[in-house]
């Protein structure tokens, strides 16, 4: 196994309640699995994973990949998921080139799908400028669409959600993250006028750790969304409190693609609905998660249309975003022989 170090500047800041994304740094992570190389990515995203210099002596240090995937904590969750993800994506990566599958049937023992509807994120801005990027975003085909909330006053976020619902229109399915900032008494009257507009769900209304706040704001007519939360409590604790009604689940967050599926099917087990997001990582894990939302057994709209927000990529995405949806690549693997340069790099 061995990893190489990358780093790619975002076209402009994503503004969010939880600070300004900038850039992503991670690696590359590849496996030998007799003589086929499997790809992975590691791109870590403090407050969802474990830091950089953390993911990076992680990898450094990991000399067997399956005693690595097997290390969790008390809870079950992954003490540096960034680098376990790159690791486990890298090994079905593999395995599934082995067997000559895509890496969605790979994943599945059912139907996978052939398309993967996408939301498309509106970041923090002014009303006019939220304005503009709703209406971007429904002429470009998308009919799901993410509003940032949370940095502003909640009259100014209020104003925002009644702009894009204008915006949009009816037929559009809306959804607003605040990233964990608000208090209980902001949550309840920003997810009452999320509820009037017809809003899916609120994701992340409160602090990460508030999972039995979360649960007493379900019920108010628009769904709670946890995604903060699965990194910090993780999502047994979650679905035992019933606090949420759909898990935003990260692959990069949560340690793998396999591991997100597993969380996924334990979700519907409980009637919560799964949406497979990216942590506006290169194009390796997007594709990577891409795959796992094909193999899940419902699909919502998911958080995968975030290649756009990057300057520059490792290579030329084989998902692109086309009219609100994604195609699954369907070669061995991730994408056939699209990463072949960077499966060789030394």
């Amino acid at each position: 196994m061995d990893s190489e170090s990358f780093s790619l500047a975002l076209r402009s800041p994503l503004s969010t309640a939880a600070g300004s994304i900038r850039r992503r740094d991670g690696f590359l992570v590849r496996v030998d699995r007799d003589g086929v190389i499997g790809l992975g990515e590691s791109t870590p995203l403090p407050g969802w994973t474990e830091s950089h210099e953390e993911c990076e002596a992680t990898l450094a240090a990991t000399q067997d990949p399956e005693s690595m995937l097997a290390e969790t904590d008390e809870t079950g969750r992954s003490r540096r998921p960034a680098a376990r993800h790159g690791v486990e994506l890298a090994v079905a990566d593999a395995e599934a080139r082995v067997a000559g599958k895509s890496l969605a049937a790979f994943l599945s023992d059912g139907a996978i799908a052939e398309t993967v509807p996408v939301n498309a994120t509106v970041g923090d801005g002014s009303v006019d400028a939220t304005v503009e990027a709703t209406c971007e975003a429904v002429d470009g085909g998308f009919s799901a669409l993410k509003v940032k909330v949370g940095a502003r006053d909640p009259d100014v976020d209020a104003a925002r959600l009644r702009a894009v619902r204008e915006a949009a229109g009816d037929g559009v399915e809306l959804r607003a993250d605040a990233n964990g900032a608000w208090d209980v008494e902001t949550a309840t009257r920003m997810l009452d006028v999320a509820a009037e507009l017809d809003f899916s769900y609120v994701e992340q209304p409160l602090d990460a750790d508030d999972v039995e706040g979360h649960a007493e704001l379900r019920g108010r007519g628009v769904g709670v969304a946890l995604d903060e939360s699965l990194a910090t409590v993780g999502p047994a604790r979650i679905l035992a409190s019933d606090a949420a009604d759909v898990l935003v689940c990260k692959p990069m967050a949560l340690g793998g693609p396999i591991r997100t599926l597993d969380v996924a099917y334990q979700a519907s087990e409980r009637g919560v609905d799964a949406v497979v997001t990216t942590t506006i990582d290169a194009v390796v894990a997007r594709v990577g998660a891409v795959h796992v939302a094909a193999a899940l057994p419902e699909r919502l709209s998911c958080g995968l249309a975030t290649g756009s927000m990057l300057a520059d990529d490792l290579a030329l995405d084989p998902a692109p975003v086309e009219g609100g949806r994604v195609r699954v690549p369907a070669g061995p693997g991730l994408a056939g022989d699209t990463f072949s340069a960077l499966r060789e790099r030394s």
